[in-house]
């Protein structure tokens, strides 16, 4: 039904307004976890070059073991990069050397078919044309000779065929070789690149103006070929070693570090736990095995044991203090019951019988007012006590459409300066409840809305039924100034006052709200606030079905 003020009858065709649920929030934070080796490698990589970066730069959170691996293999990676290298250049400096002793063999063949002393004489390009050993047996294939006249005129420019056959050079090779030859001061030994592809040729310039000059060449085809196939095979191999010893290492990291990875599933566990339970149980302890001082994970584990304990023990402490407290309170507040009462009779008695002054009456007035306030508060210490010592409710079948119409009317009669209207459904809404503690959560609630408001202001206690979770939801709210939002975190505590959040000029003990806390979590419910300027609603829900045990 709509809303109505509670002196008016409730109406058929008023609308039931529907409640308002509080969103569930989003999970977020979570960042997606990729299964991808080589992503995880990769992200790794990246935050040992650059340890300041986000995880949003990275693109994936590394862990200790993914960076562990990422080092291995990087090490790996290095090590087989100089081995390589090195290796490269000495296979290289050999097969240079066997192929310059190969190139001189042959010049000297060339020159001095008979001679091995190297002894160095005039090129003549005739006599060599005329010379059976220009391609005598013991030349490789691949070989070229070229024999330049003294007036620059290639005579001979000739390569030795795999089959044995010799070849003429391509115009373009003896234009190089020609040029290369004249232009040449002294022997000297040099690579070149010709069509017939990369030679070393040895150039012996001509002696006087008068002899000719000559080059002798051999492949490096097979040099190049060696030199290939070396740099592929190293590379298959270094590419092989390192991702062999990234699995084996992932595997291997991954068995050392499952001792941390269960110390840090007791240091979560243990995060989770709920320390309203005054003790944290022997069971959430690292196991002995990953505790061992003397080892890196062990001394870890160790220290979160004696943590555990140390906070066990101030858990321990803090319960017999409560305890202790709660046990002062309950009695201080039962004994000062009888002292409170003695004085509030003998302020009537003295009423009563006694003529007074006006002066003295504002006295009387004043010792009953203050008494009455002592009352409540000593009223309000007992409840929390008995709340806090987990005595259990006297539940009932409880009407909460009754009971909030009720406790509405009650308090627009003591308070005409507000505007009290309700917002109830059709049907009436049952709750196993203690009646009487939640007619206190109502009334504490309503008192509330009137002490921290100014007069005019609208108050809305409202009822519905959430059917999903099956619970019963009393709300309060006022069109008030609000709650200061640094306050709402604390506004459950015990002695919290607003006094600088919202208005009004009634003094309050700050246990009302503290106690209604309480009585609702000892019913199994739940109790939220939600405030801005011009519009705070106390949210106060309850289970429909069977009673649930008492919060202690």
């Amino acid at each position: 039904m709509g809303s109505y003020s509670p002196g008016e009858p409730a109406s058929p065709d008023n609308e039931a307004t529907r409640p308002l649920r509080a969103g569930t929030p989003a999970r977020d934070g979570a960042a997606p976890s990729p299964g991808n080796f080589f992503v995880r490698l990769r992200a790794a990589w990246k935050s040992m070059r650059n340890p300041e970066a986000s995880p949003e730069e990275l693109g994936y959170v590394p862990h200790l073991r993914s960076r562990l691996i990422a080092i291995l293999v990087a090490a790996l990676g290095i090590a087989c990069l100089i081995i390589g290298l090195s290796t490269y250049v000495t296979l290289q400096n050999s097969l240079y050397q066997q192929a310059q002793s190969d190139l001189k063999e042959t010049s000297h063949r060339v020159v001095q078919p008979t001679s091995r002393d190297g002894k160095r004489e005039e090129v003549d390009c005739s006599d060599l044309q005329k010379s059976s050993s220009l391609f005598a047996p013991g030349q490789a294939s691949g070989t070229i000779i070229t024999c330049v006249e003294s007036e620059g005129a290639v005579e001979i420019a000739s390569k030795l065929a795999k089959d044995g056959t010799v070849q003429t050079l391509s115009a373009n090779d003896q234009v190089t070789l020609g040029t290369m030859a004249l232009n040449a001061t002294k022997e000297e030994v040099r690579e070149v690149k010709l069509e017939s592809g990369l030679y070393l040729i040895k150039i012996t310039p001509k002696a006087n103006s008068s002899a000719d000059a000559q080059v002798v060449g051999i492949p490096l085809a097979n040099v190049q070929q060696t030199l290939t196939i070396f740099v592929i095979v190293v590379s298959l191999g270094s590419i092989a070693v390192m991702v062999g010893a990234g699995v084996a290492g992932s595997y291997i990291i991954r068995g050392t570090m499952k001792p941390l990875e269960r110390v840090s599933a007791v240091a979560t566990d243990v995060a989770h736990l709920d320390l309203e339970e005054h003790t944290i149980s022997s069971a959430v302890r690292v196991e002995p095995r990953d505790s061992d001082p003397r080892t890196e994970v062990g001394a870890v584990g160790y220290a979160l044991n004696q943590l555990l304990d140390n906070v066990n023990s101030a858990l321990e402490v803090r319960e017999r203090t409560e305890h202790q407290i709660r046990a002062f309170i309950a009695d201080a507040s039962h004994e000062l019951r009888t002292p409170l009462a003695a004085i509030k009779g003998y302020s009537d008695m003295l009423r009563w019988t006694e003529p007074l002054s006006e002066s003295g009456q504002s006295s009387l007035a004043r010792i009953d007012s203050q008494t009455e306030r002592m009352s409540r508060l000593v009223e309000d210490l007992l409840t929390l006590a008995r709340l806090d010592e987990g005595r259990e409710p006297k539940f009932e079948q409880v009407d909460l459409t009754e009971l909030v119409l009720e406790c509405t009317s009650d308090m627009q009669a003591a308070a005409r300066t507000h505007e009290w209207h309700l917002n109830l459904p059709d049907e009436p809404v049952e709750v196993v409840a203690d009646r009487s503690q939640i007619q206190r959560v109502i009334l504490n609630l309503l008192s509330n809305a009137r002490k921290h408001t100014d007069g005019g202001t609208r108050v809305t206690a409202g009822l519905s039924v959430d059917a999903a979770r099956r619970e019963a939801v009393v709300t309060v709210a006022d069109n008030g100034p609000g709650i200061a939002p640094d306050f709402l975190p604390k506004i459950f505590d015990r002695f919290t006052r607003a006094d600088k959040a919202r208005s009004g000029s009634d003094g309050t003990t700050g246990l009302g709200l503290a106690i209604v806390q309480a009585i609702v979590q000892a019913h199994g419910g739940s109790i939220q606030v939600q405030s801005q300027p011009g519009h705070t609603v106390f949210t106060v829900r309850l289970p429909l079905d069977a009673r649930l045990q008492p919060v202690a």
